[in-house]
C-alpha cells in the first residue's frame, strides 16, 4: 500500500483517537462505580439472538470494499504502464518520478476535504463522487498527449483515491455490528491489493499491443470499477445508520439496522447506543481540541509516536518505490521480455495477495507485535537478496525474482495490514 491510504486513513484514525481519548480520568473512575452500583446505564435487550454477519452486511462491506480497488489498481496499472508512458510521451527519469510520487500528494488533499461531502450528504454520496473524480481522471490520463495534461489527470485520480479512502472502512465501520468491524474493515486491505493484481493483470492483457496505445488502454480500464462503485452506491447500498441518526432520520436508521442485524434483533437498543455516541464525540470534540496534540500527556504522546510511528515506518521500507519500479527491476536484471515482465509482475501480486488473505487470519491470533516484527526482519533479508542478485558481471533473474517475492510476502504478512489496526488501535 501506499502513502496514499497513510494520508487518509492516518486522519480518520488520528480523529477517532481524539474522540473517543478520556478526558479526565477521574470521570472515567467515576463511571465504573456507578455502573457497578447501579448496573449499566445504557438500555441493553436480554432476548436478542446471537449475533451472526449477515449476507446484507458482507454484500454493503464489499460493495464498499471494491472502491478501494481503485487505488490499487492504480499502483498496479503504473507498475506495468511507467516504462511505456515514459518512452511514449518521452519523459525524462524526473517527470516521471514526479508522476508517480504526486498521487500521495493528491490524494492526501482528497482525503482532508471529503469530510464535507460525508457529513453533509451522507456516505453514499461520497462513494458517487469519489468514484467520478477517478473516472475524470482516468479519462484525462490516458487521452493525454503531453506530459501537462497527463500530471492534471493525475491530479484528479489522487484526488479521487484520497476521498474514496477516506469514506471506506468508515462507511464499513458503520454498517457492521461492533464484533465483526475489524475483520470486515479489513476487506478494504484485501480490495487494495486485488486491485494491484488487477492492475498487473492488465499489463499482461495488453502486452502484445503497441507500447503507444497499450499504456492508454491500461488506464481507460480503471474506469469499469468506478462505474461499479457509482451503481453498488445509487441501488445497493443503503445509507450509514450513524449518519442517518446524526441528522434526525431514526426511522431509516432502524430500516437499515434490521438488515444488518440477525432477524428479531432490537435495532432500538443499537440506535439509543449511536445516539449516545454521537453526543460523547461532540462533547469530546469540543473540549479536547487541537491541545492535546500541540501540548500532549506522556500517556498521549506514546499512542502518537505508536500511531504515526508505524505509519512512517511502512513507508520507509520502501513499498511505493518497489510497487512503481517492478519493471525496471526486472529489466535491469536482464528480462527484456514485455510478455515476461507482466507475467512475473501477475505473479508476484498473487504472492502478495494470498498473504494478505493470510495475515488477516494471523493478526488477532499471534498479535500485531510479533507478525510486524517478522515483517521488518523479513524485508531487510529480502533486500539483501535483490542486492545481492546484481553484484556480479551478469545480474541474476531469479535472485531478483526470489527477493522481490519474499519481500512483498514479508511485508503483506506485518508492516502492510498490521499499519492500520495498530493506528486505529
Amino acid at each position: 500500500m501506499g502513502a496514499a491510504t497513510s494520508s487518509s486513513k492516518d486522519s480518520s484514525s488520528l480523529s477517532s483517537s481524539l474522540l473517543t481519548f478520556p478526558l479526565i480520568e477521574e470521570d472515567n473512575d467515576e463511571q465504573q462505580q456507578q455502573q457497578q452500583q447501579h448496573g449499566a446505564t445504557k438500555p441493553t435487550s436480554t432476548n436478542n439472538p446471537p449475533l451472526q454477519i449477515t449476507r446484507a452486511t458482507k454484500l454493503y462491506a464489499f460493495c464498499a470494499a471494491l472502491n478501494s480497488c481503485n487505488l490499487g489498481y492504480d499502483i498496479g496499472v503504473n507498475t506495468g504502464a511507467g516504462i511505456l508512458v515514459q518512452n511514449s510521451l518521452g519523459l525524462s527519469d524526473v517527470q516521471l518520478e514526479a508522476f508517480f510520487g504526486s498521487l500521495n500528494l493528491f490524494a492526501m488533499v482528497g482525503a482532508l476535504s471529503s469530510h464535507f461531502i460525508n457529513d453533509k450528504f451522507g456516505r453514499r454520496w461520497s462513494f458517487r463522487v469519489s468514484a467520478i473524480i477517478f473516472i475524470f481522471g482516468t479519462i484525462l490520463q490516458s487521452a493525454a498527449n503531453n506530459y501537462i495534461v497527463l500530471m492534471i489527470g493525475r491530479a484528479f485520480v489522487g484526488l479521487g483515491v484520497g476521498f474514496g479512502l477516506a469514506v471506506d472502512p468508515l462507511y464499513i465501520a458503520e454498517i457492521s455490528p461492533p464484533q465483526f468491524r475489524g475483520r470486515l474493515v479489513n476487506w478494504s486491505e484485501f480490495a487494495i491489493n486485488l486491485g494491484i493484481v488487477l492492475g498487473f493483470l492488465s499489463g499482461l492483457v495488453f502486452a502484445g499491443v503497441d507500447e503507444n496505445v497499450a499504456w492508454r488502454w491500461m488506464f481507460s480500464m480503471g474506469a469499469i470499477l468506478p462505474c461499479f462503485v457509482i451503481f453498488f452506491a445509487t441501488y445497493v447500498m443503503p445509507e450509514s445508520p450513524r449518519w442517518l441518526v446524526a441528522n434526525g432520520r431514526e426511522g431509516e436508521a432502524c430500516e437499515v439496522l434490521k438488515k444488518v442485524y440477525p432477524d428479531g434483533y432490537d435495532v432500538g437498543v443499537i440506535v439509543n447506543e449511536i445516539e449516545d455516541s454521537i453526543e460523547e464525540e461532540k462533547i469530546a470534540e469540543h473540549a479536547v481540541g487541537w491541545g492535546v496534540i500541540l501540548f500532549p500527556s506522556p500517556a498521549f504522546k506514546r499512542i502518537l509516536l505508536v500511531g504515526i510511528g508505524i505509519s512512517i515506518a511502512q513507508q520507509a521500507v520502501g513499498i511505493d518505490a518497489i510497487l512503481y519500479f517492478l519493471v525496471f527491476i526486472l529489466k535491469e536484471s536482464g528480462i527484456e521480455s514485455r510478455i515476461t515482465q507482466m507475467w512475473i509482475l501477475l505473479g508476484l501480486g498473487l504472492v502478495k495477495l494470498g498473504v494478505i488473505f493470510i495475515a488477516g487470519r494471523l493478526l488477532d491470533r499471534t498479535g500485531r507485535r510479533p507478525l510486524v516484527f517478522v515483517s521488518l526482519l523479513g524485508c531487510a533479508v529480502s533486500f539483501f537478496i535483490v542486492a545481492m542478485s546484481f553484484i556480479g558481471a551478469v545480474p541474476s533473474e531469479v535472485g531478483a525474482i526470489v527477493g522481490l517475492a519474499l519481500y512483498l510476502a514479508f511485508f503483506s504478512i506485518g508492516m502492510g495490514p498490521a499499519t492500520w489496526t495498530i493506528a486505529s488501535e
